[in-house]
């Protein structure tokens, strides 16, 4: 299958349901790949030509196409977070978790912060209430993830434990790729 029919079929999958569709792993790498290689196809064609005028029309129909895809993508992981589900890794791109390892903590950290103050209790940031790390034991291969502290941490294999920030590892949790070790 061509790369405009997987676009156009990952497309259509998001559009059509309510929850996020699987994507591969590499899904942005290759799109990216594509796009890169239908504007170096048009440089070298007259835009005057049927050829030209169908490539131009193809990296329009392309663009338009990967911009609502990853739109519509983004909203439904917001979406899922500020609701407090946790989003199949499964589901992700490469690119995607990456951002979801960074953006859920702070969203949780900052529903927490709603919730306390719809409870009448004065607002307080995480690291406040807690210590900032979470000793955790990995339970599957995880590639390397940028704490909320913007460092980073991992590669990790099961069985690993790793000192990481609160944030990152209740997300860990959540997704069952860890567990936190209790310590006393």
């Amino acid at each position: 299958m061509k790369m405009y029919e997987k676009l156009y079929e990952a497309w259509k999958r998001e559009r059509e349901s309510e929850e996020l569709q699987p994507l591969s792993k590499d899904f942005y790498s290759r799109l990216a790949d594509y796009i890169r290689r239908l504007m170096e196809e048009s440089r070298m064609l007259d835009e005057k030509t049927l050829r030209g005028r169908l490539l131009l029309k193809e990296r329009e129909n392309v663009k338009w196409l990967a911009e609502d895809l990853v739109k519509a993508r983004f909203n439904k992981i917001m979406e899922k977070i500020s609701a407090g589900g946790a989003v199949s890794e499964g589901l992700l791109t490469i690119e995607e978790s990456a951002f979801y390892s960074r953006v859920s903590p702070q969203t949780e950290s900052y529903m927490d912060m709603l919730n306390r103050i719809l409870q009448g209790k004065p607002p307080r940031l995480e690291e406040e209430e807690k210590s900032k790390m979470m000793l955790v034991r990995i339970l599957k291969e995880i590639p390397a993830i940028v704490g909320a502290d913007m460092k980073t941490y991992g590669p990790f294999k099961p069985e690993d434990v790793a000192a990481l920030p609160r944030e990152n590892a209740k997300v860990l949790i959540r997704q069952g790729m860890a567990e936190e070790i209790e310590t006393s």
